[in-house]
């Protein structure tokens, strides 16, 4: 079946060594979770450094960037459990009704087992380890796929689980797309994938075979709404954060702009200002700037750079750009106007360092245009009339919204993350992952002796049909 080879055989003798560990693991107390999951803590913040080197090898993100967006979610994760897992998984005691009385119900939170999780390669550490707290918070085992677009992180995992993790509690399968194939066979009680719609798709379509629940987590155009109240400058500092963090490399980075007409100008003379501000050094950026990372790999370096050209030739407006240098997958912030709908800029996730900006002059038009896409991960809207934001909010749909800010949803301990259909399914993040990696298991007590519901059974008389009927009408 499974044929890769892990340290101790196969694929398919690994996963019989986690499912018999994940059984012994119901028998351990939400303290000795609690401990585990703190001392890896610990070893996280103690190789920083080995962290900071690999992620900075794969992406060249600048090292205090890699701090705060790789290292730190996944140990503010870490403390969020430490904190809030005794009250997470303690049984929710159910009231009864009427027809129930004498009956005791509760929601028992029981590992579900095995799991998968494969991460993608664009924060390859923060979204492995993040839901890995989650998966082990709620008391299973897991199997994890790092990215193979980022082999020095890949690496790095792989290594660190070794040296903390017994390979039967954690244990990580590097390679490719035949890897992911072969995992994806395998029976696990839940996977949880991050990456794009199309992949989410295959994960989805193999884990049905085996009907295994599934956390996806995956992307789409996320719209920004500005309208003619918004702090202008407010919108472009955070918009440029928010979207060129990463070199846009991110599933929730605003994907595009729709500005109201009168403030377009205004707004991108701003937006420069603060992108240059940022990420540049000494009031521009360019190849040797140190705040500024790379694409991943030359194959989406030509993605993008096929979707600015096509977008120029159809007549759109570069309103900002500067150099690219495809053997250093450089790619200088991109800004384009009069982008048309039909382009593919339009049509498909950036996931880039790349920006149309649209504008419109009425609310219709960005309501129709919104709707008119796949729903997306994410939706921002500056604007400082309630009226705009909650017709916005009210009449779209989208995993999730901020007001007056990008991204930030994102790190909010006590807010579920996720998408929505074509943007994902299912929800992370704090006591959402736990509930994520953990069965809700109702349980009902009956009371020994007379019950009501022997009133119901058969024969059935008149009485007990008289008794029917007002539950029927009444309760």
């Amino acid at each position: 079946m499974a044929f890769i080879q892990s340290e101790t055989g196969t694929l398919a003798k690994l996963f019989e060594n986690q499912k018999r560990k994940s059984l012994l693991l119901r028998q351990e107390s939400i303290k000795d979770r609690k401990r585990r999951i703190k001392a890896f803590g610990k070893f996280i913040l103690a190789n920083r450094e080995r962290i900071g080197k690999a992620v900075h090898a794969d992406l060249r993100k600048p090292l205090v960037e890699i701090d705060l967006s790789e290292v730190y979610p996944v140990v503010a994760e870490i403390r969020n459990v430490l904190r809030n897992l005794n009250d997470w998984a303690q049984p929710e005691l159910i009231d009864a009704p009427l027809t129930y009385l004498g009956t005791k119900s509760k929601i028992v939170f029981e590992p579900k087992g095995v799991c998968l999780i494969i991460a993608p390669w664009n924060f390859p550490f923060n979204l492995c380890f993040g839901p890995l707290i989650s998966c082990l918070a709620a008391g299973n085992t897991a199997i994890l796929k790092p990215s193979e677009a980022t082999p020095h992180t890949a690496a790095l995992i792989n290594t660190l689980v070794k040296e903390f993790f017994e390979e039967d509690l954690v244990a990580v399968i590097e390679g490719g797309v035949r890897t992911t194939t072969e995992l994806l066979k395998l029976p696990f009680h839940h996977i949880f994938f991050t990456g794009s719609t199309a992949v989410g798709k295959i994960v989805m379509k193999a884990a049905s075979e085996n009907l295994t629940s599934v956390t996806l987590e995956l992307g789409g155009k996320s719209p920004t709404i500005i309208d003619s109240s918004a702090n202008l400058t407010d919108a472009a500092t955070r918009i440029a954060f928010g979207k060129f963090l990463n070199k846009g490399q991110t599933c929730i980075a605003p994907d595009y702009i729709l500005i109201e007409e009168t403030v377009k100008k205004e707004f991108i003379d701003l937006l420069i200002t603060k992108i240059n501000a940022l990420f540049g050094e000494h009031g521009k950026i360019d190849e040797h700037t140190p705040n500024y990372s790379r694409i991943v790999n030359q194959k989406n370096f030509k993605r993008l750079d096929g979707l600015v050209k096509e977008a120029l030739a159809l007549n759109a407006k570069l309103e900002f750009g500067g150099a690219t240098i495809e053997e250093q997958n450089y790619m200088h912030p991109v800004i384009l106007s009069q982008v048309p709908l039909h382009a593919r800029i339009m049509e498909e996730e950036i996931f880039g360092p790349v920006l149309p900006i649209l504008t419109y002059n009425s609310e219709d038009e960005v309501i129709n245009l919104i709707n008119s896409k796949p729903k997306p991960l994410a939706l921002y809207i500056f604007s400082h009339r309630k009226s705009f934001q909650n017709r916005i909010i009210r009449e779209t749909t989208a995993g999730s919204a901020c007001i007056n800010d990008c991204v930030l949803q994102f790190t909010h301990p006590n807010l579920p993350f996720g998408g929505v259909n074509a943007s994902g399914i299912g929800k992370s993040h704090g006591k959402y992952g736990f509930i994520a990696f953990s069965n809700e298991k109702p349980v009902v007590k009956q009371r020994s002796g007379f019950s009501s519901t022997y009133l119901l059974h058969p024969p059935y008389t008149a009485r007990v049909k008289q008794l029917i009927d007002m539950m029927v009408k009444w309760f």
